[in-house]
């Protein structure tokens, strides 16, 4: 039996308000979602969109530098060695979008990047975590008035994509207490410069103490 695909589209409450970005804008967002479902990272050329929605090559790139300006998608390129060809671009969701689609790198050959053939919806139950600013974190640790830094804890968690262990991180705040509380009972012994600890391998965070 033919394989028929049907990838979700995700149009987030944060770009679906978003009074900045015009209507097609948001639907090239959503469109971008459903790529990323496929392949980890979208691959599909200005060229691709423009056939897709009957526009100009130049108004399909407006709309993407308006996702990349507002922090809703980041651009990396692929290069034609030993030039400054640009050989495929890659397109990926951040922000309050779909922060955990990519997962690992992109397999080489990946499937056909369209959803011309795929049934596109939109899913309106959107994940309630939020990725925090450092500037979120801070002022939660200055609340709480511990010695958690925000940069470290963010660093740490960029790293390992807002995961704890194996699942998705549901409390960013429960995981800054968490923090908290293990370099409180460190301070005896060591003063670290995070308060995040493994003991025989097991992560503490996301309020699991």
């Amino acid at each position: 039996m033919k394989e028929q695909p049907n990838y979700y589209a995700v149009l987030s409450a944060e770009v679906r308000y978003d009074n900045r970005l015009k209507a097609n804008v948001k639907l090239l967002y959503a469109e971008i979602t459903a790529l990323c479902h496929m392949n980890a990272e979208c691959f599909a050329s200005n060229k691709y969109f423009a056939e897709l929605y009957d526009k100009k090559t130049d108004t399909i790139s407006g709309w993407i530098s308006q996702l990349v300006k507002y922090k809703y998608i980041t651009t990396r390129y692929e290069y034609f060695e030993g030039t400054s060809q640009i050989s495929r671009r890659y397109l990926k969701i951040i922000g309050g979008g779909v922060p955990q689609i990519s997962v690992g790198v992109p397999d080489k050959n990946p499937k056909s990047n369209t959803t011309s053939n795929n049934t596109m919806s939109i899913n309106t139950k959107v994940d309630s975590f939020k990725i925090p600013t450092i500037i979120d974190i801070k002022e939660y640790c200055l609340k709480r008035k511990n010695s958690v830094d925000a940069e470290t804890f963010s660093d740490f968690y960029e790293s390992k994509g807002w995961m704890v262990g194996k699942n998705k991180m549901k409390s960013w705040k429960a995981c800054v207490r968490t923090w908290e509380k293990s370099r409180n009972n460190n301070n005896n012994t060591n003063d670290r410069t995070t308060s995040h600890r493994h003991e025989g391998n097991v992560e503490y965070g996301d309020g699991k103490f």
